[in-house]
């Protein structure tokens, strides 16, 4: 742990266009071909391999908690001055309604939970060393698709996960609706290139299993952009950093308040002592019912980061057009 604790990833350098970075699982790096979606946003890809038969019990509980990643997230922009793209994340409200219902849990604050189908636990390998995150599965055209942080899909700068699986429902060690590969990974170019960690959030298009598609089994919950600041989240993840074990879902409650050390990253933070493992875990706007969540809200940031050891804040990126544009590109795949 270092003196800064963060659930991110590295930071990058703003990178001046609305560029997006994609990479199945077969390849560390996107490959040099590009190719012009229906967004006019460049693309880049790589083949695809499937991590079928890696994630052993054994791999599983020796993974690394995903906030090791974060040790260059802060230092590298700590305390700089603010940026000048508040443009980028201007637009309107923009909401995609979910697809499935479910019961939902008992609203508390720094609280065990009980399993929510569509929140599950993300593992991955970066470097060579395996690692544990969060994740949730979203509304999307393909049916397919789990967000989380950027730094659960790419070093930011850097290469690309491997051996990406999203276990959706994940509770002390068993996979109740099975292990999803994920096809391909997306992140905005603003994290992949630089790491900046205002655009740390990133989605994952999961192969079918046993010919279902993921929403179809465990549902998905709806997303939003765009929305107001200071809202109240709820947010979920499987913390694995001591005291917890990350073998059970865990949420937090609070009203979301602006990152007053580091003004620059425009994350907002709630009340929340989750440690590593968390990482990418959803946060839920409360107030805007959406019937297909089983956690009673639609989707609009991800667990982050925090500082110091005792951490008793989560912040979360805004999610505002780059993001939105991210997530569209991947629904289309």
């Amino acid at each position: 742990m270092t003196s800064k604790k963060t659930l991110a990833g590295s930071l990058l350098s703003l990178s001046t266009g609305l560029l997006l970075a994609v990479s199945a699982i077969g390849g560390a790096t996107a490959s040099s071909a590009t190719s012009q979606d229906s967004t006019q946003l460049q693309v880049a890809s790589t083949p695809v391999s499937s991590p079928q038969g890696y994630w052993t019990p054994e791999r599983m509980r020796a993974a690394v908690p995903g906030d090791v990643l974060a040790a260059k997230a802060v230092a590298r922009q700590d305390n700089k001055g603010p940026s000048s793209d508040a443009a980028v994340e201007s637009g309107a409200l923009t909401r995609f309604a979910g697809t499935a219902a479910q019961t939902t849990v008992t609203t508390a604050l720094h609280t065990n939970e009980a399993p929510v189908k569509h929140i599950g636990k993300v593992f991955f390998t970066l470097a060579g060393n395996n690692y544990v995150c969060s994740g949730n599965s979203v509304a999307a055209r393909n049916k397919s698709l789990v967000a989380t942080a950027g730094h659960c899909v790419n070093e930011g700068p850097g290469a690309f996960a491997t051996n990406w699986v999203f276990i959706p429902g994940y509770v002390n060690g068993t996979a109740p609706y099975g292990q999803w590969p994920a096809r391909s990974l997306h992140a905005a170019r603003n994290w992949t290139s630089g790491g900046d960690i205002r655009y740390d959030t990133g989605f994952a298009v999961v192969a079918r299993v046993g010919g279902k598609y993921l929403a179809d089994v465990v549902g998905a919950s709806g997303v939003e952009f765009n929305q107001p600041r200071g809202l109240t989240y709820k947010s979920f993840g499987y913390p694995a950093a001591a005291p917890f074990t990350g073998q059970t879902l865990v949420s937090c409650t609070g009203a979301a308040r602006d990152d007053t050390i580091n003004p620059q990253f425009n994350s907002q933070g709630i009340s929340c002592d989750m440690t590593g493992g968390s990482s990418g875990g959803p946060w839920f706007a409360q107030g805007d019912t959406d019937a297909a969540s089983g956690a009673g809200g639609f989707q609009n940031s991800v667990n982050s980061y925090g500082y110091g050891t005792n951490s008793t804040t989560m912040f979360g990126p805004f999610w505002g057009s780059t993001t939105m544009k991210v997530y569209d590109s991947a629904q289309r795949k």
